[in-house]
């Protein structure tokens, strides 16, 4: 579709693709994206499959990151920004999405309409879905993960909807966070007056493709990282990002069970008992999402798997800290393998 048949109520929008041997799933992504945005670019953070070539042949702008610079999705995401806006100047809002989604039919003029009419808003998302949440328990626990509350928010994740203005207000997204690179560039748009948005409305569908322990785990070890980080940048008063959530990490994966533990021969094993905390952290869990109108069975899994994530969390916030006093940063942390044919549903 050439750009004076597109919607001219879409003309301002602009898209940003960033992916790694995605595979199928690329091409699925760029199909939801191509005809309705005025421009979309695609960068490749060093793929070895066909990638790039197939998003050139779709007639989209590639940008391929140097191999000399260590890749961040921040980095990407700044690439890709940067590359549209030179050759799009006039674009307004700019829909950045992972190249393992599928922007769902509606969601882009749904949310340009909002963004219109709500001119304090620099970003607006919408509800991620996993496109294969029966195949696997760890796809599951990211569906039940992306069904957050509507409404003003704090954070943003990788799929939104921004405003041009304020991101280049603000310098882009932080290129040396290789993880929870979202929540702290929303950490500075909210700093400088701007709002950030949730809406209920579907907005993509993720392929998380995890069917394998240690593949949640990684992604877990990835989230304690990104807290631990994101706490040391902004974690002053009063913003605390991620305070709460580091701190958690760590009582639950060190402190509970080293005052258990180590404990057990000085208080006669009554040490112990502090590890009834977990089934008692795990049903409060299971509460919450029962509250939120989830089944019985996805809260139950929810309150376990979030429960035990909890020893990935400070594993990750250990590689960060450890990192930082030897000065040096982490590289990103990959969980996932290159793209697959799609599975079938269960």
């Amino acid at each position: 579709m050439t750009t004076d048949s597109k919607s001219l109520a879409l003309r301002n929008l602009g898209a940003v693709v960033i992916g790694r041997n995605e595979g199928s799933r690329l091409a699925a992504c760029l199909d939801s994206l191509i005809s309705i945005c005025h421009a979309t670019v695609y960068v490749d953070s060093g793929s070895t499959d066909d990638s790039v070539a197939l998003a050139r042949s779709l007639g989209v702008e590639v940008v391929v990151l140097d191999l000399s610079r260590p890749f961040t999705a921040a980095r990407a995401r700044n690439a890709g920004f940067t590359r549209l806006i030179e050759q799009n100047p006039t674009l307004e809002v700019v829909q950045f999405v992972d190249g393992d989604c599928e922007i769902v039919s509606g969601w882009l003029s749904i949310a340009h309409t909002f963004m219109t009419e709500n001119s304090e808003a620099a970003v607006v998302c919408g509800r991620r879905r996993e496109r294969f949440p029966n195949q696997s328990i760890y796809n599951k626990l990211c569906d039940i993960e992306w069904d957050t509350p509507v409404g003003q928010t704090r954070a943003c994740g990788g799929d939104a909807m921004i405003r041009t203005a304020p991101l280049q207000r603000v310098g882009g997204y932080d290129e040396t966070v290789i993880a929870g690179e979202e929540p702290e560039l929303c950490v500075r748009l909210r700093k400088s007056g701007f709002e950030i948005h949730r809406i209920d409305v579907d907005m993509t569908l993720h392929d998380a493709a995890l069917s394998r322990f240690s593949q949640w785990w990684k992604r877990n070890v990835r989230s304690g990282h990104a807290f631990a980080e994101g706490a040391h940048m902004h974690g002053a008063p009063p913003e605390r990002h991620f305070v709460k959530e580091e701190r958690r990490a760590w009582f639950w994966g060190v402190a509970v069970p080293t005052l258990a533990i180590g404990g057990a021969l000085p208080s006669l094993g009554l040490s112990t008992l502090l590890l009834a905390g977990y089934p008692v952290s795990a049903g409060r869990i299971y509460r919450h999402f029962r509250n939120r109108g989830k089944g019985r069975d996805e809260s139950a899994l929810a309150g376990v798997f979030l429960t035990l994530g909890k020893f990935a969390e400070v594993q990750g916030s250990l590689r960060y800290h450890l990192g930082r006093f030897a000065g040096r940063r982490s590289g990103i942390i990959e969980y996932k393998g290159p793209g697959a044919e799609e599975p079938k549903n269960t």
